[in-house]
């Protein structure tokens, strides 16, 4: 028994002719009667009795087409609830954003969303890479502000933008006043750096090995302003995006000219996941 058999029987039903059935379920009347005479066969009984030019009615089919209605009728109303569902502004994101991203990006985002939606329920997790890459694929967060380099064939990405890279020095350092500086002119410079886990340590230590350098690493954080504070301190030299630099920490930021020297920030989806109205619209507004 097949959906469009039960629309069949019901328009037959209304119109009283098999003609003006197909025209209105916009199917060729052959097609229309091949289907309800196989619909007879499965039931084992004839729905309509064919008295020349007119159509009636059986014991049997007046039996049945209550029921074909009410499933049509069902079958309506889970079609409008999905749709309902799909247009629903009530609904909530969470959104997976990496820490050296989430204090420059994600306020703005925030207050832009919110804005727009305030009926929608926004949840916002900070967490490196390879956890918000894994709360994607269990699907505890509906997409993730990441920074590229990614090899996952299971996301799919959408640039943000992509952003020039810093060279962070003390404002007493020989390049403090320099327009620009290649990565291979802080050969010999002991770095502070973020800690293993941030995505960010790693495009630095592959722009520096690009340059040929290996850095001597004397401090390590989790966080930017940490860094900036022993940069101004003198205990070394950092790397920094343009959305982190801070003009009150007391450093100079020294543009790199390298081609490497840059940062792509994306949004990812695990791919083929499908979005509500709410999640698409978080996802529209920061592409």
């Amino acid at each position: 028994m097949e959906f469009h058999q039960l629309r069949y029987v019901c328009a037959i039903a209304e119109t009283g002719s098999f003609s003006r059935a197909a025209e209105r379920c916009q199917v060729a009347q052959p097609s229309l009667s091949q289907q309800v005479l196989k619909l007879e066969e499965d039931l084992g009984a004839k729905l309509f009795d064919r008295l020349g030019r007119s159509i009636r009615l059986t014991e049997a089919g007046r039996a049945f087409l209550p029921h074909a209605r009410s499933v049509l009728s069902q079958m309506e109303a889970a079609r409008s609830s999905v749709a309902d569902k799909s247009t629903d502004i009530h609904g909530s994101v969470a959104v997976g954003v990496i820490p050296t991203i989430a204090p420059y990006l994600m306020p703005r985002y925030t207050a832009s969303f919110t804005r727009k939606h305030p009926e929608a329920k926004l949840r916002i997790v900070e967490e490196t890479t390879p956890i918000l890459v894994e709360s994607l694929r269990d699907l505890s967060i509906d997409l993730a502000i990441l920074a590229l380099p990614l090899r996952h064939r299971d996301l799919e990405l959408f640039p943000i933008l992509t952003e020039p890279l810093f060279a962070v020095l003390p404002k007493g350092h020989p390049h403090a006043s320099a327009k620009s500086l290649a990565i291979k002119d802080l050969r010999g410079e002991s770095f502070v750096m973020l800690r293993d886990g941030h995505c960010f340590r790693d495009l630095s230590i592959d722009a520096c090995t690009h340059a040929r350098i290996t850095p001597h690493i004397a401090f390590e954080s989790g966080q930017f302003s940490s860094l900036f504070a022993m940069v101004a301190a003198g205990v070394g030299i950092s790397l920094a995006p343009e959305m982190a630099i801070d003009r009150n920490a007391g450093c100079r930021y020294v543009r790199l000219s390298d081609v490497r020297a840059t940062r792509t920030i994306v949004a990812a989806i695990l791919r083929g996941r499908s979005f509500n109205r709410v999640q698409q619209a978080f996802l529209s507004g920061i592409k």
